[in-house]
């Protein structure tokens, strides 16, 4: 079946089509969201978000790029907005105990939790204090880095999903590493 075949099965809500493109994609998509949110079961919910946007909205996607970039975009939008949410409940909950004077609940490290099976290093601590740092880079810095260097996508590849040209992504990954090695720098002080 040609991709244009596959999205007009998609269109009109094929059954076969839907598994089809769940066979397809969801390890790729759920690696992504993996890459962006290191919890398995957060990683796991957000992946079945994208399935259902990507069902609802096919009727939205014109063909402008391929089907995979469409849905690489949806994913990264997904991952993005649900660490949005993530730190606006930390920024509640912790203005929230100063402004009431009591502890907050929220005592996560939620970003620093560590259960990402694509990456084996002996030291957890280093894993928390990369992802943390990750975290802390701009938005559109923390996508093309995750993107390229935690996911392995291609600079071309990064620039399609997030609508970049191709100098753009370089550049934002060029300050990426840049902010990222101050980043870590300033935890390494913090704790020696």
């Amino acid at each position: 079946m040609t991709e244009t075949e596959f999205i007009k099965q998609l269109k009109l809500k094929s059954e076969n089509a839907y598994h089809k493109l769940l066979d397809d994609f969801q390890q790729k998509v759920f690696g992504t969201c993996i890459s962006f949110v290191p919890n398995k079961e957060d990683a796991e919910d957000i992946a079945q978000e994208v399935f259902v946007e990507v069902f609802n909205s096919i009727n939205g996607f014109k063909g402008n790029s391929k089907l995979t970039t469409w849905i690489y975009r949806i994913t990264t939008n997904k991952c993005l907005e649900f660490i949005r949410k993530k730190k606006a409940k930390k920024r509640f909950a912790f203005m929230q105990s100063i402004s009431s004077n009591t502890i907050s609940l929220d005592k996560t490290n939620y970003f620093t939790d560590m259960n990402h099976p694509g990456i084996i290093l002996e030291n957890k601590e280093l894993h928390r204090t990369l992802f943390k740092a990750i975290n802390n880079l701009s938005e559109s810095q923390c996508v093309v880095f995750t993107l390229h260097k935690i996911d392995g996508k291609s600079y071309q590849e990064i620039a399609e999903i997030t609508n970049k040209s191709l100098s753009s992504v370089e550049s934002v990954m060029f300050r990426a590493k840049i902010n990222l090695q101050k980043l870590l720098k300033s935890y390494y002080k913090k704790e020696y």
